[in-house]
């Protein structure tokens, strides 16, 4: 699984790797770089989206999409958005803590998921993620998983937005915005350290991964299929990151 991650990127790096918009509201929101990225936070996450619901009120304002022809243009955006994903169904927002991740097997079967694979799929920015083994004598012990070759790597996701029944119709912040990060069976290299890791979409793919103008789940299988193993390298790290309080820069530095 991937429970922990870091995002070593300032917010303006962000939106100049991914070419992508961002509202003021979302930058306000927005705590980067950030290394010791846990569930239930507030996550940068790159996503394709056109304005043409309530729910895009905040880049309306912000005049950062573009309509032409009287169409709503589709634009890349960099949102803040809460990491366990809340689909659009639930009764109430605490199912998102048990969604912080998505399995790629069964990513387009379950109900959970599906629509989101179909259509709301994005791309959460990081610099690596953390997990965990049991030392001698039980304690755990903390990895960093990264690739020295790219500093900004980008995690498959997929996100929702949720209509919160206690606020009014035009209250700005009736929509939460979720997010979750899928995972497949990890190569052998980090198959030692976990046998899970967030799919990597790697930079040639990442106009293929947020483009869902098809709106069919099947092209997000295919494209998972598609998507090679990560050439990742771990290494220890202090045992202070295992508490969720501390964020700090050397919490990803080698021991």
């Amino acid at each position: 699984m991937c429970g922990r991650y870091a995002t070593t990127a300032s917010t303006s790096d962000l939106v100049a790797a991914f070419d992508a918009a961002l509202a003021a509201e979302d930058a306000a929101k927005l705590d980067n770089p950030s290394y010791n990225v846990a569930p239930t936070t507030t996550v940068p996450t790159v996503l394709e989206r056109a304005e043409r619901s309530e729910s895009d009120q905040s880049l309306r304002r912000s005049e950062s999409v573009h309509v032409t022809d009287g169409e709503p243009a589709v634009q890349r955006q960099l949102r803040a958005l809460r990491w366990g994903l809340v689909p659009s169904w639930a009764k109430d927002p605490s199912i998102g803590n048990r969604m912080i991740n998505a399995r790629s097997e069964t990513l387009t079967e379950k109900p959970s998921f599906k629509r989101a694979a179909a259509k709301r799929r994005c791309i959460l920015p990081a610099a690596g993620f953390f997990e965990w083994t049991k030392g001698e004598d039980g304690k755990k012990l903390p990895f960093f998983m990264h690739d020295p070759d790219t500093p900004i790597l980008g995690f498959a996701g997929l996100y929702e937005l949720w209509p919160d029944p206690g606020k009014a119709k035009d209250d700005p912040d009736r929509w939460l915005w979720t997010t979750t990060v899928i995972t497949r069976p990890a190569a052998d290299a980090l198959g030692h350290i976990h046998d899970r890791t967030p799919v990597i979409v790697t930079p040639d793919m990442r106009d293929d991964w947020l483009d869902c103008s098809s709106g069919k789940a099947d092209v997000a299988r295919d494209l998972l299929a598609a998507l090679p193993e990560p050439h990742l390298v771990p290494y220890r790290v202090s045992t202070d990151v295992n508490n969720v309080r501390n964020n700090r820069a050397d919490l990803i530095q080698p021991l």
